[in-house]
């Protein structure tokens, strides 16, 4: 993840405005798409922060339209019903959602078969839908503008596999390279002669051609696709990995192998219902892994990271003015769940600057997770007493929120458990918490308890509630009171600081100051 810093302004200093008020971003609050592909057909609705929407509305429906392809050279029929009643009843929705026009791409199959702008026509003719047929270049544009979604600045190479195709996109300083596109997807390979020996010789062939179109592409894989996004949820389930979350999940060219392994040894219709895979996703699967064991042996990447974006949040990307494009998408999520649940929003700004001095030589990645946390921090009062804590770290780790590693949603979560809670012993989600190495785990109980101690001074959303003054070396925290803050340093108050003071392991001074 490498996200720039936001600029700072006089009035809100590391709070820069949310766009999501912006009128102009506005019309982006709730935006309707659907992606006509050779194996599925969905429809994505967003909405919320422009920057980093919620799904408001998400369905999918298995057409298969490119089953068959290959040979008959037409969509495949039956598919061709389920694809037109699909688009009927998102129509429909859509409607019914008081939605601007969908905006509707199709891909390969369609792009590739006689009887495509036939089915185009139709589909115009009977819902009234457009849809917009794009390339596989384009294609690929569009599936890496979703990974921009969620990680600004991103660099590497991005692979996006569908039915009937896969594409390849260069990815640097966050903006869209090379791009190439190939018939390598899964159900074009099934349909190829010679077993399984004469499918992976093909394969080789194509991405050693794919590869010196390309270049040397050794940085980041980003994999975009359901067939890959079904490999994952395999190597997660071999790995016995705790956090069932795809997006931003990391493999290395080892774990693929091990899973190739994993997936020949194990009786396929088993794993399929272990992994909660759908038989039609589940066939795809042998066909997918040997597309990546090649890809991973000619690229080399560093890294491999799942992205749940796609050319669905790419095609919200393409509606986005740049200065919206800019911004970070983890922090514009948290300033909208604040504006729209927190009992006084505005308070984060507050909170984070009273706990900031306790974080002062942390390097910027953990600073913007404080600043996450504090937004966040009395989004879940609804919540009854006994469960906020866990409801807190469950919706901080699962929560549909980019620009996050697995490591930074845990230590999220954590600092929002303790916000509510001073001890972790007991959770039910405690085997999580390995994902995050133990000096982060401390920061993340330190920053919780600075919070939960904070809160307790909250009257406004803008008012003074104190400064803290931290001594690592020395070990002493300086707490300073304005006279007015001090009816509000309760008994309550005073145990919650005496807890994070425990935390630091550090001894505490408190002044009033008229």
């Amino acid at each position: 993840m490498n996200v720039k810093p936001e600029p700072a302004t006089a009035e809100w200093g590391p709070f820069e405005r949310p766009l999501f008020e912006d009128p102009g971003a506005r019309a982006l609050s709730r935006v309707g798409v659907v992606d006509v592909g050779s194996n599925s057909v969905r429809l994505v609705v967003f909405d919320g922060a422009a920057r980093s929407p919620a799904y408001f509305y998400n369905e999918k429906i298995m057409c298969a339209l490119g089953a068959g392809l290959s040979e008959s050279g037409v969509l495949n029929p039956k598919g061709r019903k389920r694809a037109l009643a699909a688009l009927h009843r998102f129509q429909k929705l859509a409607t019914g959602m008081g939605l601007p026009p969908l905006s509707v791409v199709a891909t390969a199959a369609v792009r590739d078969a006689s009887d495509g702008p036939d089915f185009c026509a139709e589909v115009l003719r009977e819902t009234g839908l457009k849809i917009w047929v794009i390339d596989g270049r384009e294609e690929a544009r569009l599936s890496t503008q979703g990974v921009l979604l969620g990680w600004p600045g991103s660099y590497g190479l991005v692979c996006d596999i569908g039915g009937s195709s896969m594409e390849l996109a260069e990815l640097q300083d966050g903006r869209v390279g090379k791009r190439v596109t190939s018939s390598l997807g899964p159900l074009k390979l099934r349909e190829l002669p010679g077993g399984r020996k004469g499918r992976k010789a093909h394969i080789k062939q194509v991405i050693t051609d794919l590869s010196n179109q390309m270049g040397p592409q050794q940085d980041r894989l980003f994999l975009v696709g359901g067939s890959w996004r079904a490999i994952a949820r395999i190597d997660m389930e071999r790995r016995g990995y705790p956090l069932k979350v795809l997006h931003e999940y990391r493999m290395t060219a080892q774990s693929v192998r091990d899973t190739l392994k994993y997936i020949e040894k194990n009786d396929i219709e088993e794993l399929r219902q272990a992994c909660g895979l759908s038989l039609a996703r589940m066939s795809l699967v042998p066909y997918a892994v040997d597309v990546l064991t090649r890809l991973v042996r000619t690229f080399k990447p560093r890294d491999i990271a799942v992205s749940s974006y796609g050319i669905r949040e790419g095609l919200l990307y393409e509606q986005m003015p740049q200065r919206l494009r800019n911004r970070d998408p983890l922090i514009e999520s948290c300033r909208f769940a604040e504006a729209k649940d927190a009992r006084m929003p505005g308070f984060g700004k507050t909170l984070y600057q009273f706990v900031s001095p306790l974080f002062k030589s942390g390097p910027d990645s953990t600073k913007r997770l404080i600043k996450a946390a504090c937004l966040l921090h009395d989004v879940s009062w609804r919540a009854h007493p006994d469960y906020r804590a866990e409801v807190c770290f469950d919706n901080a780790t699962r929560a549909n929120l980019g620009g996050l590693k697995h490591s930074e949603r845990i230590f999220l979560g954590l600092a929002l458990l303790h916000r509510y809670r001073n001890k972790r012993q007991g959770s039910q989600y405690k085997q999580l918490f390995k994902l995050l190495d133990e000096k982060g785990q401390n920061q993340a109980e330190i920053l919780g308890k600075a919070m939960r101690f904070g809160a307790m001074l909250m009257v406004s959303n803008d008012g003074d509630i104190g400064v803290l003054k931290w001594q690592p070396r020395k070990k002493q925290l300086r707490l300073t009171l304005p006279k007015s803050v001090e009816p509000l340093f309760s008994e309550v108050a005073k145990a919650r600081l005496q807890s994070l003071v425990q935390s630091l392991d550090a001894t505490v001074t408190v002044v009033v100051k008229d």
